[in-house]
């Protein structure tokens, strides 16, 4: 028994090492952002927006891609938080960046228009790389700062993104506990409003019968 115990043991463990590097590897494939693109239309303006929690690192380049190879474009960016503060705001441009760190949780909007002048006339396209949280996190600097690599450094992503899933987690339960104090808010009210409701229509039918029933006395109908 003692023996098929250490089989046993000397077989788990290659798995489990099996199991850790095929996580590590599907960590280090796996994309680091979401790449967008937006066709621009020649008049009005495109946006793309992220629902994002406070205290979360937000990163994302843009650049103008245009089929008129000869001209390219420029256009104007602005960025804004859920209460509408301006985080980034740049016109006559081709290509920029914006970083910031979110304050307030919510919906963050980048909006993109091409700027008043004509251009070539071919589609305008604008290719977006938009990281939040771990994925922008700069790592080579982690790398260099800690003096870690290999297997250690995608331990320590794996490390930071179970920890990203636990906060955004975290984020989900207060959403959904503020979700539920305002359903059961406005139930109580709707229940209060059904019962003034009904108590309002059974008043006013009492009224109604009690003056029928006077005009028919005074007409001695009754």
């Amino acid at each position: 028994m003692k023996g098929d115990s250490n089989v046993r043991g000397a077989v788990m463990f290659p798995s489990l090492v099996i199991v850790v590097l095929l996580l590590l590897a599907f960590l280090s494939n796996a994309p680091v952002g979401d790449a967008i693109w937006l066709n621009l239309p020649t008049s009005g303006t495109k946006c793309v927006s992220e629902e994002i929690q406070s205290n979360v690192v937000v990163l994302a380049d843009y650049v103008v891609v245009s089929e008129d190879h000869g001209h390219t474009p420029t256009i104007s960016v602005k960025v804004t938080s859920p209460y509408g503060n301006n985080l980034h705001h740049k016109e006559n441009v081709t290509h920029g960046q914006f970083a910031f760190t979110t304050q307030e949780a919510g919906n963050y909007l980048a909006c993109f228009w091409l700027d008043g002048h004509a251009h070539g006339g071919g589609d305008v396209s604008v290719n977006i790389d938009w990281k939040t949280g771990i994925a922008a996190k700069d790592w080579e600097s982690v790398a260099r700062k800690e003096k870690i690599e290999g297997v250690e450094l995608e331990l320590r992503k794996l490390e930071g993104a179970v920890e990203a899933i636990h906060e955004n987690l975290l984020y989900l339960k207060s959403r959904e506990a503020e979700m539920r104090t305002v359903s059961e808010t406005t139930n109580g009210r709707v229940a209060w409003f059904s019962i003034m409701s009904l108590g309002i229509c059974i008043t006013a039918s009492g009224l109604q019968v009690w003056y029928l029933k006077r005009f028919f006395q005074k007409k001695k109908l009754i």
